[in-house]
C-alpha cells in the first residue's frame, strides 16, 4: 500500500472511529456507563499478589524472563503492523505474545462480581475474559469463572448492532449471536460472544466504583496457552470496541520501578477522572498503536548527531511506538548507533564493555558504577521531554553485569530497521497519560504514591 493510499485509508478509519464513538454515547444501550475516575492498582508480574509469583526466581531470573518476552512483543507489534511480514524471519524463538505479561489489572465482572487479573495491553482494544463454558481457559487461576448464565448483569450483544456489523474481528454466526475472534501473532486466539456486562474497580480509597453495560469479549474458546495463569486481556487501545472510548476517550498508568515487584503504587486510572499534567506531544493511531513523533535524543548536555531524515514521517516510514507491554525501549538503527556511540564514549574508559548476545553491556553495579551518569532525553514533537535515568537506561542482568535497556530493533531482521518502539522501562516514575479525543500524550515526572494524595 502507498503512502497516499495509507493516508486515505487512516482518515477514513478515524472518521468512523469518531462516528461510532458519538454512536455508541448516544445508544441506550450504552446510556447508563457515567463518566467517572476508575482507579485500580496494577499487579506486577512477580508480586505476591500476582499467579505468576514465585519465591524461588532471583532478579536475575525475572530479568531474564522479562527481556526474552519482549522480543516476542517487538515481533507482534511489527507483525500487527506489516501483515505481511514473516515472523519467522527474526531470530528469535516466539511464545504467544500475550502469555506472559509485565503487569495485570486488577477488577471483577458480573454480579455477583467475579474477580479478573487481565494482561494490561496498549497494543489492542478489546478487553475480554474467559467465560464458562470454556474451551481450553485456564485451570490455574484460583477462583470461579464468569458464567453468564448466573450474572445478572450480563446481555449478549444483537447481531443487528453496529457493533457487530462494524467492528474489526467481529460477526454474526449461525445461531445468530454476534461472536468475535481476537488473533495474535505467533500466538493462539480468543473467540467468543461480543457482550456487556458491569465492570468494578477499586478505588484508591479502598472503595469500589461499578460501572454497567461495558462491552466486551466473553471467551468461550483461548487455544491452549503454555502459559494460562491471567484470565484475559485488557485491551486499552483506541479501537471501535476499546473500554476507552466508553469511557470517556481518557486513561493513565503509573508505573513505579520494574525491577522491583513489591512497589505497591503502581496504577490504572479510566475516565474524564484522568490527571493530564506535564509535557504533551501530538498523539497518533496507525494500524492500532499509539505513535508519537521522536524529534531527537540527548545524553545529558548532548544532543546526539543523528540524520535529521531519521525522524521524519513520511507514510508508513518511521515508526515510533509508545506500548505497555514491552520493557526495554527499541530504536530504529541510526538513533540506536548515535545513543551507543555516546554512552561508550562515557563509559568505555572505565569499565570493561562486553556484549551479550547483541546487547551492550558492562562488568559492574548500575547503584556503585553509574553514579553521576548524566540521564537520557527522548525529545518528542511539542517540546515534550522523556527524560530516563540510569535506573531506566540500564538494567542489573547479574549481580555483576549491567546491560542497556534500549537495544537496537534491527539486530532481530532487517525489515525493523526503521523500527521504534518506546518501552515501559523508560516510562518508569512517570504518569503517562492519553487524551484519545485531543490527540495528545502526556508525560508526568512523579512517583506514582503522590498521585493517590
Amino acid at each position: 500500500m502507498d503512502s497516499t493510499v495509507s493516508v486515505l485509508v487512516s482518515s477514513l478509519l478515524l472518521i468512523f472511529s469518531t462516528h461510532f464513538a458519538l454512536t455508541v454515547a448516544n445508544n441506550p444501550e450504552f446510556s447508563r456507563i457515567q463518566p467517572t475516575r476508575m482507579v485500580t492498582k496494577l499487579i506486577h508480574r512477580d508480586s505476591i499478589f500476582s499467579p505468576y509469583y514465585s519465591s524461588n526466581d532471583t532478579v536475575a531470573d525475572r530479568t531474564e524472563r522479562t527481556m526474552k518476552t519482549s522480543l516476542a512483543r517487538l515481533a507482534y507489534l511489527y507483525g500487527k503492523i506489516e501483515r505481511d511480514f514473516d515472523i519467522h524471519d527474526l531470530w528469535l524463538n516466539l511464545h504467544p505474545s500475550a502469555s506472559e505479561p509485565l503487569f495485570l489489572v486488577n477488577f471483577s465482572m458480573g454480579q455477583p462480581p467475579v474477580p479478573q487479573l487481565a494482561i494490561m495491553d496498549t497494543g489492542s482494544s478489546l478487553l475480554w475474559i474467559q467465560c464458562a463454558p470454556c474451551k481450553s481457559c485456564s485451570q490455574q487461576i484460583i477462583g470461579p469463572m464468569l458464567d453468564p448464565s448466573i450474572s445478572s448483569t450480563y446481555d449478549s450483544l444483537s447481531c443487528k448492532n453496529i457493533i457487530c456489523r462494524y467492528a474489526p474481528g467481529a460477526e454474526c454466526d449461525s445461531t445468530r449471536q454476534c461472536v468475535y475472534n481476537q488473533t495474535y501473532v505467533q500466538g493462539l486466539p480468543s473467540a467468543g460472544v461480543i457482550a456487556t456486562e458491569q465492570l468494578i474497580f477499586g478505588s484508591s480509597d479502598e472503595g469500589r466504583n461499578a460501572v454497567s453495560n461495558v462491552l466486551f469479549g466473553c471467551s468461550h474458546r483461548n487455544g491452549n496457552y503454555e502459559d494460562r495463569r491471567f484470565t484475559g486481556v485488557f485491551g486499552l487501545g483506541s479501537g471501535i470496541t476499546s473500554v476507552v472510548n466508553q469511557m470517556g476517550s481518557k486513561f493513565s498508568y503509573c508505573i513505579g520501578n520494574i525491577a522491583d515487584p513489591y512497589y505497591n503504587y503502581n496504577q490504572l486510572v479510566l475516565s474524564e477522572g484522568v490527571n493530564m499534567e506535564g509535557y504533551s506531544t501530538p498523539l497518533d493511531v496507525v494500524d492500532g498503536h499509539y505513535q508519537v513523533i521522536l524529534e531527537g535524543v540527548s545524553v545529558g548536555e548532548t544532543r546526539l548527531v543523528i540524520d535529521p531524515g531519521a525522524f521524519k514521517r513520511t507514510g508508513r516510514e518511521r515508526r515510533v511506538i509508545i506500548d505497555s507491554g514491552t520493557a526495554p525501549t527499541w530504536l530504529a538503527e541510526n538513533e540506536y548507533t548515535a545513543l551507543e556511540r555516546e554512552v561508550r564514549n562515557l563509559l568505555d574508559r572505565f569499565l570493561t564493555p562486553f556484549m551479550r548476545g547483541s546487547f551492550l553491556c558492562y562488568k559492574g553495579k548500575v547503584s556503585r558504577d553509574l553514579v553521576g551518569f548524566p540521564a537520557v532525553t527522548f525529545h518528542f514533537a511539542e517540546g515534550a521531554d522523556l527524560v530516563v535515568d540510569t535506573e531506566s537506561m540500564f538494567y542489573q542482568a547479574t549481580p555483576n553485569i549491567f546491560c542497556m535497556a534500549v537495544r537496537q530493533a534491527s539486530v532481530y531482521g532487517k525489515d525493523l530497521k526503521d523500527f521504534s518502539v518506546i518501552g515501559l522501562m523508560a516510562q518508569q516514575y512517570y504518569n503517562v497519560a492519553y487524551d484519545l479525543n485531543k490527540h495528545k500524550l502526556f508525560f508526568q515526572r512523579i512517583d506514582c504514591e503522590l498521585l493517590d494524595e
